[in-house]
């Protein structure tokens, strides 16, 4: 008997559906005649899934006793007996009750497949081992039940239950996947979009690979040796030419007619380092294809055909895009050009598009040498036209006589050639190989390294010496010409760089990383340090492994006494220094600009306080006049002779000067905790305290059946300034008290996620739409059109400047049901055990 096959339904989170879906093809194969069984399946009270159980023979349950309560599990060795053709059983992951056959469901499936029994069951994406810490980090949740991963990979069959996380969020809202008293907390917690966005990600992706596992293994058993275009990755060489944001558009457009098609921008460097490349088209590029969604990628390759191969072989690329050739007819000489070689070379396996574009056939520049080398390609080819040329010149001169004149005329001729493609070197050799082949086979007596007529002595050495003059010319000027290209390269490198850093557009990342794509190095770092003795420190650096001395560094530049470029990757030569010394000087004024930039922050920050500090009072005058007029109108009733007041309107009116009182301590003091945000001078005093000792302190200012309060007594210590914090939650209980109707209480409640502890005031109001939520943080804003008789606009911004000091998060959501909930974060640390809570009165009592 073989070993049974397992089918798992994988879901993104609880209520997508799974257990329907297996329960659905439970009934199809039922109907077919398949003997299938209920091993565990768990409803959870949801109607529909429970309505999907009739009509399947379920398997009696094992009933566990465990810390005097009675549980219920699958029973395996009722299963077993049973021997069904398939079994389901539901949550893979769940960890059995102590006593049972197996610590784990999975383990009990193992032993049914082993039986030869097929297995339908169900999981979810937060359950896989591997994904433990990943999941914890987007939910706060870590998962205590979990599943090896190979378990799962092993399924004969995965099937992906998707929904979107707005239907899950409406089915979890219409009550069809937790009760109605969980609806609210999990929608506020686990079941955010976000959170569910993100585990939707994680199981697409995870299934996506499991599918390419599948067609790798279906191609390996099969032995198929093509590539198949499940997945368009198309490669789009740039040059550096004009026509490369017309290949990207392209490749764009190719790549989403393909479903998850990718695009990958490639511009190859010759290892020599400075190319004819305009480094202003190649960063405009770069930004082109990253806006598109694609990547751009910088290699560096002597032989631009085969780098370009290699680099769309090694991503498993089915496209490659190149533009038409900007050769003039002339030029295809020096050979058939990158597009046809790389369409030659390709394969069946990747398709090479050739897309036409406005500078098709208009020429482009030289290749810019290094120094006075021409080429490591023309120099070979120099030698072979200067050694090899008189040789077949010499075979086909043989066959036909021309006359000695005109057997000269073809020497020069391969002479100037030699000269013009390896310069001076194989042109003398031309000219001495030649003038030798000249004396000997056409110069009587032939056949002779002797000349009879003194006329032909005249001759060979005139030709000597006009080969060797012509050679000196034309390989001067094919020297002069690649110096001018270089340096045209060098001025619109330094032109471009100059004009992005007057205009505050390059980082200093930036600029190092243009540093080390133009030199092509690995690292690039800026060193300084105070003076001779201090030892060096980073001020900048990108790549792997920055060198942290100059004299560590291949290539080192010193900028001004105590600040020097260092380069690791290769040694360059002197020609480069220069422009290297100009980009050494550009790095040094964008370091000193970012300085001068944050201390112009700083002094606009102060100056930005001492205007709020003016203009506070102004703008809360009549907030300040409308207390005081209350108290004043108060004092001298209760003053006047004129009137007898009862003990009741006395009492009235000392509860108005109360009132008034109040309104003005809470209104002075959100003006000068305003005051000390706004000037940077709020310095909290960090302590290791529980919540359930501050929050409650905060309550004070508002009616006691105003406010249900939930702290659990197990919620681990948070990291704060005891009277911020209690300042900043008053404030916020306060403004959820004023607009909550008044039969609905505001919720006060505390719950730990991850490394952190929220506070969430909750509250039934009218709410906030989306689009305002960060505008009621700012100051004087009151939401809605308060009246003025409702404070200034400040309760809000003083408690997020509060949280944000102690280094938290204040935000606003959406009630489900209505209303508005401020989220309060803070960062929890580890109770130290035997250690207790220092108690937030005698800090404040203390203070």
């Amino acid at each position: 008997m073989g070993r049974g096959k397992l089918r798992i339904y994988l879901g993104a989170a609880p209520g997508v559906g799974k257990t329907y879906a297996m329960l659905s093809e439970a009934h199809r194969r039922v109907e077919r005649g398949t003997d299938c069984v209920v091993a565990f399946v768990e409803h959870h009270h949801r109607p529909r899934t429970e309505v999907m159980l009739h009509g399947l023979e379920q398997v009696p349950r094992r009933e566990l006793e465990y810390r005097g309560g009675v549980f219920t599990e699958m029973d395996v060795d009722a299963v077993l007996d049973r021997a069904p053709a398939v079994a389901l059983v539901d949550e893979l992951a769940h960890t059995n009750v102590p006593g049972s056959r197996n610590a784990k469901r999975w383990q009990d499936v193992e032993e049914l497949l082993a039986a030869g029994i097929d297995v339908v069951s169900t999981v979810n994406i937060q359950h896989l081992e591997s994904l433990g810490d990943v999941v914890e980090s987007i939910t706060g949740v870590r998962q205590r039940e979990t599943v090896p991963d190979e378990v799962v990979r092993r399924a004969d069959q995965i099937e992906l239950v998707d929904m979107s996380p707005p239907a899950l969020r409406r089915r979890m809202a219409h009550g069809n996947v937790y009760t109605s008293d969980k609806v609210d907390a999990a929608l506020s917690n686990y079941f955010r979009p976000g959170n569910l966005t993100a585990l939707r990600e994680l199981a697409l992706l995870w299934v996506a690979d499991r599918v390419d596992e599948y067609l790798t293994e279906y191609r390996s058993e099969h032995r198929v040796s093509t590539i198949w275009g499940s997945r368009e990755r198309i490669v789009v060489g740039l040059t550096g030419g004009p026509e490369g944001r017309t290949l990207i558009r392209r490749a764009a457009r190719l790549a989403e007619k393909g479903a998850g098609g990718e695009v990958m921008a490639v511009y190859i460097a010759r290892s020599d380092g400075l190319t004819a490349a305009s480094p202003k088209e190649l960063a405009l590029q770069r930004t082109l294809v990253e806006d598109l969604g694609g990547t751009f990628h910088h290699v560096v390759g002597d032989d631009i055909p085969a780098s370009l191969l290699d680099f769309a072989r090694g991503v498993n690329a089915t496209q490659i895009v190149l533009g038409s050739s900007r050769r003039k007819t002339w030029q295809y000489v020096f050979g058939p050009g990158v597009g046809v070689t790389v369409a030659r070379e390709s394969g069946p396996d990747l398709d090479v598009h050739i897309v036409t574009h406005e500078e098709v056939a208009k020429g482009r520049g030289l290749p810019v040498a290094r120094g006075a080398r021409l080429g490591r390609s023309r120099i070979i080819w120099g030698w072979l036209i200067g050694v090899g040329g008189p040789v077949v010149l010499a075979l086909l001169l043989n066959t036909i006589d021309l006359g000695l004149a005109n057997d000269m005329l073809l020497f020069l001729a391969v002479t100037v050639a030699a000269a013009l493609l390896g310069g001076l070197l194989p042109a003398l050799a031309s000219a001495a190989f030649g003038s030798l082949l000249l004396n000997y086979f056409y110069t009587p007596p032939l056949h002779r390294l002797t000349v009879a007529d003194p006329k032909n002595i005249v001759a060979i050495v005139i030709f000597v010496g006009v080969a060797v003059s012509v050679a000196s010319v034309v390989d001067l000027a094919a020297r002069r010409t690649h110096q001018a290209a270089r340096l045209r390269a060098e001025s619109e490198i330094l032109s471009f760089l100059a004009g992005s850093v007057l205009r505050g557009e390059t980082s200093l990342e930036a600029l190092l990383e243009r540093v080390r794509e133009t030199f092509a190095m690995e690292s690039v770092a800026l060193l300084e340090r105070v003076n001779d003795v201090e030892p060096w420190t980073c001020a900048g650096s990108v790549g792997p492994d920055p060198s942290a001395r100059p004299e560590d560094a291949d290539v080192d530049m010193p900028v001004g006494d105590h600040m020097a470029l260092a380069l690791s990757g290769r040694v360059l030569p002197a020609s480069d220094r220069r422009v290297l010394a100009a980009f050494a000087a550009q790095a040094a004024v964008v370091l000193d600009r970012q300085r001068l930039q944050h201390e112009a922050d700083q002094a606009k920050e102060l100056a930005e306080g001492n205007r709020i500090r003016t203009a506070l009072l102004a703008a809360v005058s009549h907030d300040l006049r409308t207390p005081l007029a209350g108290i004043k109108a108060s004092v001298s009733s209760l003053r006047s002779d004129d009137v007898a007041w009862s003990e009741e309107d006395q009492a009235e009116l000392l509860e108005g000067i109360e009132d008034g009182a109040d309104r003005l301590d809470h209104l002075v003091g959100n003006l000068l905790d305003m005051s000390r945000l706004q000037t940077g001078t709020v310095a909290p005093l960090i302590r290791e305290i529980d919540l359930d000792e501050v929050v409650p302190m905060a309550l004070g200012g508002v009616p006691e059946d105003s406010v249900d309060l939930e702290i659990p007594e197990s919620l681990p210590m948070v990291a704060v300034d005891a009277g911020l914090l209690e300042r900043a939650v008053a404030n916020l209980v306060e403004n959820a008290v004023k607009y909550s109707p008044l039969d609905a209480r505001v919720m006060v409640a505390a719950s730990a996620i991850a490394d952190r502890v929220e506070v969430r005031v909750v509250d039934r109001g009218p709410g906030v739409p989306d689009e305002a939520k960060d505008r009621i943080f700012a100051p004087f804003q009151r939401y809605g059109d308060a009246p003025r008789g409702n404070g200034v606009g400040l309760g809000l911004a003083v408690a997020r400047g509060f949280t944000e000091a102690m280094g938290g998060t204040l935000n606003a959501e959406d009630t489900p049901g209505g209303g508005l909930t401020m989220v309060l974060t803070l960062r929890a640390v580890a109770r130290r055990p035997g250690v207790a809570a220092p108690s937030a009165v005698a800090e404040r009592q203390a203070s």
